[in-house]
């Protein structure tokens, strides 16, 4: 049985993993003429607790994110998908890509990599892709 899938989630970070995902999910979403949502999460436990260094780092983190954001949002266009939506949030990664954002835009695929940047919160919370795998509310790609 084949599944169509309508609004796709991608979640991005930078890493080689997550390109790839992105590279999939374009295919996917095209094939089936699916809106697309990528998604970039600023994790604020990765963050300082100092107020100055905090904004300060924020505003930098940010600022990289909605560049790169710009660059997938054309690089989606180029390759032919209609419906873009680029979503960029402060929180906790794996509640607001496994489950807050799939919940409120009625997400059923999730494409992602095996593995991102945070690799110290992982060692110390486990991953985050495990963790979406696991609470989801709808199917997950895992990109190697």
């Amino acid at each position: 049985m084949t599944i169509s899938y309508q609004n796709i989630l991608v979640a991005v970070d930078g890493s080689k993993q997550s390109e790839k995902a992105f590279s999939e999910a374009m295919a996917i979403a095209k094939q089936n003429h699916a809106s697309l949502y990528i998604v970039s999460i600023i994790n604020e436990v990765e963050l300082t607790h100092s107020a100055y260094a905090f904004s300060k780092i924020y505003a930098e983190e940010k600022e990289a994110i909605e560049l790169e954001m710009l660059k997938k949002i054309n690089d989606a266009k180029e390759y032919g998908i209609d419906s873009i939506h680029a979503v960029v949030e402060t929180g906790d990664p794996r509640e607001l890509i496994g489950v807050d954002i799939p919940n409120k835009e009625q997400i059923d695929l999730i494409v992602m990599g095996a593995t991102g940047k945070g690799a110290i919160q992982q060692a110390l919370v486990g991953s985050t892709t495990s963790y979406i795998v696991t609470h989801a509310p709808c199917n997950v790609l895992v990109v190697k």
